[in-house]
């Protein structure tokens, strides 16, 4: 393991975590995946052992052997190789690391880490009974928010359409409590229709006059249930919900007229779970 102390975040070596976009991260290897910064030692040793092999660290340096050892030798049990020859850690003071721009830093470390090829799809579908599927969501907390009420209250998987968040961007993973690495997710675009075609009673959450309650006893014993969930502002486009096999809503009451998309989802999932 190779460690350096950074003085500056000017430092080229700190373009990764101070000036490349998501995006850019996103596009760091191609054509192969490329790399993502997670924050925290919580949401970091949840990608860890979920099999994401870190590149570098940037850690408070008073918070070193507390925050950064421990994720080291994570690699070692999980990898079944000793990483840290190759594996760099960046320690600086808090004002330094509180320099990147838009961001401050609150939880001592951050890590940069190798994206894995998601599954197919026809892999990621096979065994699943209850999954959601974000459509167009575009804030990074919502789709952090939603994804980790997926994982806790028991959706075996997640599919986000091409233009949501990507759930690997820090903040996603980091509201998610690194639930994003720990529940089966893929990013593709498929049509309700053929969701429809594998057997999925697709759910629409869309605030129209024909839908039914969330809690119906049709939905819940539906062998296999696709929750639809749409972007923050416009709601789920009118084909996709007339193409659903359902519509429901949330009861609303004291004249509010919706939910946050995210908190719509946790009372989704949670319902659809009961039984």
């Amino acid at each position: 393991m190779i460690r350096i102390e950074i003085d500056s975040l000017n430092d080229e070596k700190m373009d990764i975590y101070s000036k490349l976009s998501e995006v850019q991260l996103l596009r760091y290897n191609e054509p192969k995946p490329g790399i993502f910064i997670a924050e925290s030692a919580n949401v970091i040793m949840r990608a860890i052992s979920a099999g994401y092999e870190p590149i570098s660290f940037l850690v408070q340096d008073e918070l070193y052997e507390k925050e950064a050892l421990p994720l080291i030798e994570k690699t070692k049990e999980i990898f079944g190789v000793d990483l840290t020859d190759r594996m760099i850690v960046y320690t600086a003071k808090l004002s330094v690391i509180n320099g990147l721009t838009g961001f401050a830093m609150t939880r001592g470390i951050l890590a940069a880490l190798k994206r894995k090829p998601m599954e197919d799809i026809d892999t990621f579908i096979r065994s699943k009974k209850r999954i959601a599927i974000l459509y167009d969501i575009v804030n990074p907390t919502n789709v952090g928010a939603i994804i980790r009420s997926a994982a806790a209250l028991g959706m075996d998987g997640i599919m986000l359409t091409s233009d949501c968040a990507d759930p690997f961007y820090r903040r996603a993973a980091r509201v998610s409590m690194g639930c994003v690495f720990q529940i089966p997710l893929i990013k593709v675009d498929i049509t309700i229709e053929k969701l429809n075609e594998l057997g999925f009673a697709t759910v629409a959450m869309a605030l129209t006059d024909d839908s039914i309650s969330i809690s119906d006893k049709r939905i819940k014993e539906k062998e296999r249930v696709a929750i639809v969930l749409g972007s923050e502002g416009e709601g789920l486009p009118k084909q996709v919900i007339d193409a659903c096999t359902y519509t429901v809503k949330i009861p609303m009451y004291h004249g509010v007229d919706s939910l946050n998309v995210a908190a719509a989802s946790a009372v989704a999932f949670y319902e659809l779970q009961r039984g």
